[in-house]
């Protein structure tokens, strides 16, 4: 079988994805694949490789714009090669939180208060604190792994957040920032099922799990099992199925959530968690009894089950 693992691209997780397409070549060498060649789609012969590989199945390894957004999900339908993970649909839905947290609405899954600008709209502060508070996030409507995201304390943050924000992306999604502890659940197989929670633990020298924190050792930030209450715990697990379901998912997904005093209430949902040694999806399969490469082969036997489906 000839795999065509698509790492790098153009998104702001450029590097991230290198990482994550060098461990799923690794991953998928142990399973006993023959022929693996790493792609970039950010090369210039890109396209004339991918379309002339003769590959049977792709393993996207992409985080961000240009992967997760459905647009190397359409190429791949394009070209007829069946590919890992989500559909363009499912892929856009997610990618954007403005329509993505509409879709956990309607599945009744709780979200947080939010106001959504774009770039050239009229800004109003103390409209924006009405709707969500002084104290809250400032982040891109369509972009990964915190790049953009401010914690904004008070009003007179905003301005500076908001600059930051729009030179990430033309949309920007405002959040009430949520008092509680941060957890992530990943859902793994056909049908989906939920792994084992993850609990992200503060880091003295930052405030939320940003970029300074996100690719450190993980066992100085996640704790798994997650220490919360059992009713919380199988909630969450619940609604991560939930939102996988609600966004149209295949194969697999991370969503992140706060667990309020009033349970557990979603951040968002990524359709291609990152997949590096240090990265959270991989940590919970690991604890659920599924190796690295096993979870690599299962999610190319989905991609391929639903070609034949």
């Amino acid at each position: 079988m000839r795999v065509a693992v698509l790492e790098g691209g153009i998104s702001d997780e450029r590097d991230i994805s290198f990482n994550s397409g060098h461990a799923v070549a690794r991953a998928l060498g142990d399973a006993g694949y023959g022929v693996i060649d790493e792609l970039d789609p950010n090369e210039d012969d890109f396209l004339e490789r991918l379309a002339g590989g003769a590959y049977d199945v792709a393993f996207i390894a992409l985080h961000g714009r240009g992967g997760e957004d459905g647009m190397i999900q359409s190429i791949l339908e394009y070209l007829g090669i069946p590919y890992t993970g989500s559909g363009v649909i499912a892929s856009a839905s997610a990618a954007d939180k403005t329509v993505s947290k509409a879709l956990y609405a309607r599945a009744g899954i709780p979200i947080a208060r939010d106001v959504v600008l774009r770039d050239d709209d009229d800004v109003c502060i103390a409209d924006i604190v009405d709707a969500v508070g002084s104290e809250c996030f400032v982040k891109p409507a369509v972009n990964g792994s915190s790049f953009g995201v401010t914690l904004v304390h008070d009003e007179s943050e905003l301005p500076d957040a908001l600059e930051l924000v729009f030179e990430h992306d033309t949309k920007a999604l405002i959040e009430e920032r949520l008092v509680g502890t941060e957890i992530t659940v990943g859902v793994f197989g056909f049908p989906p099922q939920a792994l084992p929670i993850v609990e992200i633990l503060p880091q003295k020298n930052s405030e939320f799990y940003g970029l300074d924190v996100k690719y450190i050792d993980p066992s100085l930030v996640h704790r798994i099992p997650a220490q919360i209450s059992k009713e919380d715990y199988e909630r969450a697990q619940e609604l991560a199925v939930r939102a996988h379901e609600a966004l149209g998912c295949i194969g697999f997904s991370r969503s992140d959530f706060i667990v309020t005093k009033h349970g557990p209430v979603i951040l968002e949902t990524n359709t291609i968690p990152g997949m590096t040694e240090t990265s959270l999806f991989p940590d919970e399969a690991r604890h659920a009894g599924i190796s690295f490469p096993e979870v690599c082969d299962e999610l190319i036997h989905i991609a391929l089950t639903e070609v034949e489906e």
